[in-house]
């Protein structure tokens, strides 16, 4: 039933997976259901509403442009692996990072990852804003990306220190996209961003608004940023 959904929406959307990918994104259905039965993974679990707003959903970020082979990427506050392990499944070629504030959520991402046998994958266990601040993943990245975590203005210092001077911070939005990159005007300049391209994002059979935002890097994160956690959230650069 996942896998007939799933085949519907990626024809619908334009995109063509492979038995391989399809069987790997059925498995991933899986294990997510069963895991969320345990802990609180997604309020979405309906095979036909995963395959959409999901997975099909986390693909929008892909640009074949910017997502080449070694590619490295890292998805800030992945959740329950949303957008970057779609991703990977869809660009097995690119290296992902997975960060995420819990632990439990690492170790099922990292089950996801062991039984789709994907390589090039790394699950760690930090806030952004001490992810951000250690020399081995500060301005290390060509991509961050990340989906549901935040407003703009707050995401930009959460993600932008991680993107290494030429990269890219790509951001999947829903209804206030327009109003989230306006707020954000001053965070990006701030952070090292410049050149903001909004593409917007029709999802099968779905009436609701949705972009993706791409943000060029240009210029290195001052020192001072990301804040000490809890700060971008309490206090967005405005």
């Amino acid at each position: 039933m996942f896998k007939d959904a799933l085949q519907h929406a990626a024809a619908e959307y334009g995109l063509e997976l492979s038995a391989k990918q399809i069987d790997q994104f059925n498995r991933y259905f899986e294990l997510l259901v069963g895991w969320n039965e345990k802990i609180n993974l997604t309020a979405i679990t309906e095979p036909g509403e995963v395959a959409i707003k999901h997975m099909i959903d986390s693909i929008t970020a892909y640009d074949a442009a910017l997502f080449t082979d070694g590619t490295t990427v890292i998805d800030v506050g992945t959740g329950a692996g949303f957008p970057g392990l779609p991703l990977k499944i869809f660009c097995p070629k690119i290296k992902l990072t997975l960060m995420d504030s819990l632990n439990k959520r690492i170790r099922f991402l990292q089950t996801v990852v062991d039984e789709l046998g994907l390589t090039g994958v790394e699950c760690i266990h930090a806030r952004a804003e001490e992810g951000a601040r250690n020399k081995k993943y500060r301005e290390s990245f060509d991509i961050a990306v990340s989906r549901a975590v935040a407003r703009l203005p707050i995401l930009c210092e959460y993600c932008l220190p991680f993107v290494k001077k030429g990269g890219h911070f790509v951001a999947l939005k829903g209804l206030q996209y327009q109003d989230e990159t306006n707020e954000a005007a001053k965070a990006i300049k701030l952070l090292g961003g410049s050149k903001v391209e909004i593409r917007p994002v029709k999802l099968p059979g779905l009436d609701d608004k949705r972009a993706v935002i791409c943000i060029t890097k240009t210029m290195l994160t001052p020192k001072a940023y990301p804040r000490k956690a809890g700060t971008p959230a309490k206090n967005p650069i405005l």
